[in-house]
């Protein structure tokens, strides 16, 4: 994802100053704290927002639930009570850069070279770095593996390219203005599991406002959800399943809510801001990733003491 946004950037195809990620605030206490609370809020909900919805196609109705109330916390975050919280605290924290709060302007400031051309030859050079540190373990040549992480990574470029490329109309017949066509955010965006699941309930509910319209993040909603019903029946696993008592149910719906809040505030989920945010070498991403796996890690080391004191 980093390599192939690099190289769309590179060739023109896109322009990197106008993603959603984009912007001069190295937002990293939103990033952080926002990070932490979906970690630990995913390990409590069963997984991210994306496996929410690979769960749902595949009849958890446990997700389901997930889902509804994922949704509702973060179109909350979004536009209602928690995002005055969020605006007027951690959002009101940022560092403010010369240009975009990214790795290449980093490098940039030491280098003395313009930041743009310095974030596409760090993205290539990182990307194949990573590349390469994975391919170093025999246990990942799988064609499994290698179809996997090739056709997400494949995935979020092909998102930059239709939001960015595709989708980009220079002049808008009503405003006269440059517009970015089926992103809620009216800026160029790729995949993402956290907003774009309250904005499909938005879609849902007011499905007869002639203004609301299908994005791409509603689309990659719906297509996640179809996607693992069709191979959930092809392969025989698609089963109901439901709450096992209700601490179950409870974990579930606080863990829903601190993902919903949680993602939000820093910005994207572990696809959010851990592949299309991460591919763009933005600061506020790599923030927000440190911070998710710091989570998860603290709520998996809960979740086993709890299960330990069960059982003494």
């Amino acid at each position: 994802s980093m390599i192939g946004f690099a190289a769309l950037s590179h060739l023109g195809l896109i322009d990197s100053s106008k993603t959603l990620y984009a912007g001069n605030r190295f937002m990293w206490l939103s990033s952080s704290v926002g990070g932490l609370m979906f970690g630990y809020g995913m390990v409590m909900a069963s997984g991210c927002g994306n496996k929410t919805l690979v769960r749902i196609g595949a009849g958890n109705l446990k997700s389901l639930v997930v889902f509804l109330v994922l949704g509702l916390s973060a179109f909350a975050t979004l536009k209602g009570i928690t995002a005055v919280l969020r605006v007027n605290t951690v959002d009101a924290v940022s560092l403010s850069m010369q240009s975009n709060a990214n790795l290449g302007t980093l490098i940039a400031s030491v280098t003395g070279i313009a930041y743009e051309s310095t974030n596409i030859w760090a993205g290539y050079v990182l990307g194949v770095l990573l590349v390469l540190w994975v391919l170093r373990h025999a246990d990942f040549w799988t064609f499994e593996n290698l179809l996997a992480s090739l056709g997400v990574g494949a995935l979020i470029v092909l998102m930059w390219w239709v939001s960015g490329h595709f989708g980009f109309l220079p002049e808008h017949p009503e405003t006269l203005e440059p517009v970015y066509l089926g992103t809620y955010s009216g800026r160029i965006e790729a995949m993402s599991f956290v907003a774009p699941v309250a904005h499909t309930l938005d879609w849902l509910m007011f499905f007869s406002d002639k203004s609301k319209f299908l994005t791409v993040g509603v689309v990659s909603v719906t297509g996640v959800i179809v996607g693992s019903a069709v191979s959930a029946v092809q392969q025989k696993t698609f089963r109901w399943e439901g709450f096992a008592s209700v601490d179950d149910l409870s974990q579930h719906l606080i863990g829903s809510a601190l993902m919903g809040i949680g993602g939000v505030t820093a910005l994207g989920c572990t696809f959010g801001q851990g592949l299309s945010g991460i591919s763009t070498l933005s600061l506020n991403s790599f923030a927000a990733v440190a911070a998710i796996v710091v989570g998860a890690v603290l709520s998996i080391r809960h979740q086993v003491a709890r299960l330990e004191r069960s059982l003494a």
